[in-house]
């Protein structure tokens, strides 16, 4: 593992830094059948609701949909960088995945970022990639336009290709970036699938792209470990009416430390 220096450094200059070999082999086989279950569910929802253009491949909000993605959070072994990075506690913003086809391209194929305000140096969001295979430039390996999290505006497409490093790995590494980071997945020339978890995460006061605890069920929380409660929202959730604000503090629905 890097050392909290270099983690500091490279996320500083770079934007980005590399874990190898977190993951084993049977966890990311299981990553991998949950993933496939969970895209034909993703999927028929797509089609049902008339998105399916440009969202090929794509999952998105894997809580409960496997019990793998739920084991990938508890044993996380990256939240003591995720929490450095933000210099205190954080939040699950998000939990997709894609899976990049032969030949296929979907809306992660742009040149994106997914802040959708540049924050400079304030950190407000960061992004996890998972790779559950090798990640190669034959596969289409994530361009990362290294540095680019510290300039606010979009680098033309042929700078960007022309200039940007590839998140290339060994299935079970895992990539922390900037969210401020300009990239894009590349295209796929070979014949198998290319496929990742994507999670992203936040300051707490920021909100969740899917409510999880109410996805939950607040109830849940009393299942949880004190560090799964913060990380899925549980600390973070918004009272809906007067009783629910109106409580003392260690009842209260929003926790006096989420900053």
């Amino acid at each position: 593992m890097l050392s909290i220096n270099d983690f500091n450094s490279g996320m500083k200059r770079d934007g980005w830094v590399i874990f190898p070999g977190v993951l084993s082999a049977e966890f990311i086989e299981r990553l991998n059948a949950d993933l496939a279950k969970a895209y034909d569910i993703c999927r028929s929802v797509q089609v049902k609701n008339g998105i399916a253009e440009n969202t090929d491949g794509s999952v998105h909000h894997l809580v409960g949909l496997g019990d793998s993605f739920f084991e990938l959070l508890e044993k996380m072994p990256l939240w003591g960088y995720i929490k450095e990075y933000f210099g205190g506690n954080f939040i699950l913003n998000s939990l997709g995945g894609i899976i990049n086809m032969p030949g296929g391209s979907t809306y992660a194929s742009n040149v994106h970022r997914d802040i959708r305000t540049f924050s400079g140096n304030l950190r407000l969001m960061l992004n996890m990639l998972v790779m559950l295979d090798d990640f190669t430039e034959e596969n289409g390996a994530t361009y990362l336009c290294t540095g680019s999290h510290l300039q606010p505006e979009k680098p033309a497409n042929d700078e960007f290709f022309t200039n940007s490093d590839r998140a290339i790995g060994k299935a079970g590494s895992i990539v922390l970036f900037d969210s401020n980071l300009w990239h894009a997945a590349g295209e796929n020339r070979t014949k198998n699938l290319r496929r990742c978890i994507t999670p992203t995460f936040t300051r707490p006061f920021i909100k969740q792209q899917c409510d999880y605890p109410r996805l939950l069920g607040y109830d849940y929380a009393s299942k949880l470990s004190e560090e799964m409660k913060q990380i899925l929202g549980y600390n973070s959730r918004v009272p809906a009416n007067l009783d629910e604000w109106y409580q003392p503090p260690e009842k209260r629905m929003y926790k006096p430390n989420q900053v």
